[in-house]
């Protein structure tokens, strides 16, 4: 169980899945550029952190809904829960995570989505067993299930990242296609530290020859 001081935001899961080298930029070196894609991902995540909460046709939504899990050190917000009735009369959490791109091949915002599930299950005492993905640019929402898969990868990822964190050190660069949608790809150079390293091992190799 971690204490209130060691609570670390659960966006930051996906940050890491993503790229752990974005994620202590993010985190740690306080380093944020803003571009195109994460100002329109920001403005649309203003509209539902807004808060509040309605009731329709026996369906509660509550919009930016605070989360938290001592358990796995994380806390957050949810971009909005849907609660449903079960036979029995239980509110069933359904989480939805609001994500301005398309899908993505990775776990990463599934993972970040779990988190919030596990959230809701520690606070609530009731099982979250799926939840869903909106995405802006296909204006589709992907249903996701919370298998036990995804929760390990989600409670290990959780893990990762306190460890990261703790050890403060900024893991090298190493360029990849995905980084061309970072917004910190002027700042982190990956492609630099790239031909930094392959100098490096030519001069090596020519100290050998020799």
């Amino acid at each position: 169980m971690y204490n209130e001081d060691q609570l670390l935001p659960i966006s930051a899961l996906q940050h890491l899945l993503f790229c752990p080298r974005q994620c202590v930029l993010i985190h740690i070196e306080q380093a944020w550029v803003e571009n195109r894609l994460t100002a329109e991902g920001r403005i649309g995540h203003e509209k539902v952190d807004k808060g509040g909460a309605e009731t329709r046709e026996g369906r509660k939504t509550v919009f930016g809904l605070p989360l938290r899990s001592l358990r796995l050190g994380l806390v957050g917000k949810a971009d909005v829960v849907e609660f449903e009735r079960d036979g029995d009369g239980n509110w069933i959490p359904f989480p939805v995570e609001h994500k301005h791109g398309r899908p993505k091949q990775k776990d990463c915002d599934r993972a970040q989505l779990c988190a919030q599930a596990l959230c809701l299950e520690e606070m609530t005492g009731i099982s979250v067993p799926e939840g869903a993905l909106f995405y802006g640019k296909t204006r589709r929402r992907e249903d996701v299930a919370f298998d036990e898969k995804l929760r390990r990868l989600t409670e290990e990822t959780a893990r990762q990242l306190h460890e990261l964190i703790e050890a403060g050190l900024t893991p090298r660069a190493e360029y990849a296609k995905k980084c061309e949608s970072c917004s910190l790809i002027e700042l982190c150079m990956p492609k630099m530290s790239t031909v930094k390293r392959s100098v490096e091992r030519y001069l090596s190799t020519a100290g050998d020859d020799a």
